[in-house]
């Protein structure tokens, strides 16, 4: 259900706000593409069948239980595996099997990322292999240095401050020089804390915003220093 929420004025994002910035960090799902694609629909599917499989139990109840471990644990895989001790490798193998042909290269978000100055990396609770096949259809995996999914963070999702602290250990991020995109504003809160600038990335259209609370709660918290639902426009200025 879409609610209505207190609109946001985000700072209006310009080069002399981000010269400091040399290492860029995406989320990948629902931030580096439109979440009006059917990408994360069908991941979203596929954990409901998971989920009722394994516990044999009907959609609407595992759809049920889906929203409650993603919101307590950060991903359902997390909750699965602390919960009914589930394989990582099983979960993340059949949720990651969906047709990614459905996204389009976007040539135009590629070279505003190819643009900026520095280092470039996709943070992920998803997979290495589904962050790849994404961003190969994206067109945009050549102008970035790495990807650091959630086996990386040894399955800790974020939110969790763990998750972050391993990444900036793995490639030697100074978060003052860092900057964090992410289309969720909880996601948000341990960047901001380290330093980074974090930048909320919304569906196209929903700027002023129109969004499920639970998804975007905090939104206008300090943590939450920039907003835009045109990630490209965004880039652009920044390097203008």
């Amino acid at each position: 259900m879409l609610t209505r929420q207190a609109i946001i004025e985000p700072a209006i994002a310009t080069p002399a706000a981000f010269a400091h910035v040399d290492t860029w960090v995406f989320d990948l799902d629902n931030t580096l593409y439109s979440p009006h694609t059917t990408i994360f629909e069908q991941v979203d599917t596929k954990i409901r069948q998971f989920i009722s499989t394994l516990l044999k139990i009907d959609d609407a109840a595992a759809h049920a239980l889906k929203k409650d471990l993603y919101r307590r644990y950060g991903t359902s895989l997390r909750g699965l595996m602390v919960e009914y001790g589930i394989s990582s490798d099983d979960f993340l193998d059949f949720v990651h099997d969906i047709d990614h042909s459905v996204l389009d290269p976007d040539p135009e978000l590629a070279e505003v990322i190819r643009r900026l100055p520095g280092r470039r990396f996709i943070m992920t609770n998803g997979t290495r292999a589904h962050a790849t096949k994404t961003a190969n259809r994206l067109g945009i995996t050549e102008h970035f240095d790495d990807i650091f999914d959630i086996v990386d963070a040894d399955l800790i999702p974020k939110p969790n401050e763990s998750a972050y602290k391993a990444f900036f250990a793995r490639h030697a991020i100074d978060p003052s020089r860092a900057a964090m995109f992410e289309d969720l504003s909880r996601n948000l809160v341990v960047p901001f804390e380290a330093g980074m600038k974090t930048v909320l990335v919304l569906p196209p259209g929903e700027l002023p915003l129109f969004t499920r609370t639970w998804q975007q709660e905090g939104h206008g918290d300090p943590h939450v220093e920039f907003a835009t639902d045109d990630l490209t426009a965004f880039l652009n200025g920044i390097c203008a």
